[in-house]
């Protein structure tokens, strides 16, 4: 399996990573429904809305802060390194619903993040963004002209940013390989980046330890985490 995924990269011209909570979870980052700490008694989905922020700012910040925490001191793993080393060789764009940062930090320099940043902040009234590292002292962090600052992260209900997400389906039905990982792609209109992908006529390859909803559309499948298969397929590509 491993060799015929490698052959298909070789003969890319253009390659897409779309990469999904699994390949940050080996990072150490909780993913989105965390079952441990404080925050197992609040539900995520809730607290990831618009109107939960303006309902209590302070405590969606907390929850936000606490995974802003986790994220800094998190490292790439093989996985995103492995990715990485793969755009010495070939062109390859990585299309992530994660908010971490970790394929930037890893060293890829084509990514777009579909579901913002959690590192970014924003004003809920003017147009002022910028990435903010610290943590602040006081919550909700207040901007210069007096509005709460929001996380720059899509909250349920809210549409992707419309340059990004544009960008995304362009490089989508323009590559040659997608390689799916740790996502099983449930989200819309994330889910759609496969059939824009095979519409091109690409190879669908899937990488995730379970079998998901997507895997039946997919034309190759490994049955593993990004950690594990990903530096194994660049070692066979490299040979």
């Amino acid at each position: 399996m491993f060799d015929i995924i490698a052959d298909k990269l070789h003969q890319a011209e253009k390659i897409v990573f779309v990469t999904g909570a699994g390949i940050s979870q080996e990072s150490g980052i909780p993913t989105f429904r965390g079952k441990d700490g404080l925050w197992r008694k609040y539900d995520a989905m809730k607290l990831a809305t618009i109107e939960a922020f303006y309902e209590n700012p302070k405590l969606v910040w907390e929850w936000y802060e606490e995974r802003r925490s986790n994220i800094m001191v998190a490292k790439p793993n093989a996985g995103h390194l492995a990715i990485a080393e793969l755009e010495k060789f070939k062109s390859v764009h990585v299309l992530t619903q994660n908010i971490d940062g970790l394929h930037q930090r890893a060293g890829s320099t084509q990514v777009y993040e579909l579901h913002g940043s959690i590192i970014t902040v924003k004003c809920t009234e003017c147009d002022f963004k910028d990435a903010v590292r610290a943590s602040f002292p006081d919550l909700p962090p207040i901007c210069k002209c007096g509005k709460m600052l929001r996380p720059d992260v899509v909250w349920f209900g809210e549409p992707l940013p419309q340059n990004v997400w544009h960008a995304a389906m362009q490089q989508a039905s323009s590559c040659n390989v997608m390689v799916v990982v740790g996502t099983s792609l449930v989200v819309s209109p994330a889910n759609l980046l496969p059939v824009y992908a095979k519409q091109n006529g690409a190879t669908l390859v899937e990488v995730n330890p379970e079998e998901t909803l997507m895997s039946a559309d997919m034309d190759l499948s490994i049955r593993s985490s990004a950690a594990k298969a990903l530096p194994n397929l660049l070692a066979i590509f490299q040979r």
